[in-house]
């Protein structure tokens, strides 16, 4: 019954670990929302979208990468086209 007890603790930990792994959890507009990580990695788990401008929360890479263009424009935050001027303009910076 201990061995069962130990295997359940770490198949829970292990599983906790494996979903922040995985997704990033946003606060955005009062609410919590998941967005899915494109690798496994403890980068930008948890992020605040409030108090910061739509060009800023863009200019992170791996949260623009993995969507959150599209979690802005699902809350209403920014318009599909001004996103896409946004990542465009973010993007050439990048490049030069």
């Amino acid at each position: 019954m201990v061995f069962f007890k130990k295997l359940l603790f770490w198949a829970i930990l292990c599983g906790i670990l494996y979903f922040f792994l995985s997704y990033h959890i946003i606060y955005i507009d009062k609410s919590l929302r998941l967005l899915k990580k494109s690798e496994l990695t403890l980068e930008y788990t948890f992020y605040s979208a409030d108090l910061k401008t739509n060009k800023a929360i863009l200019s992170v890479d791996p949260l623009r990468e993995d969507g959150i263009g599209d979690l802005l424009i699902e809350t209403g935050r920014i318009t599909e086209e001004e996103m896409e001027r946004l990542v465009d303009m973010i993007e050439e910076k990048d490049r030069s």
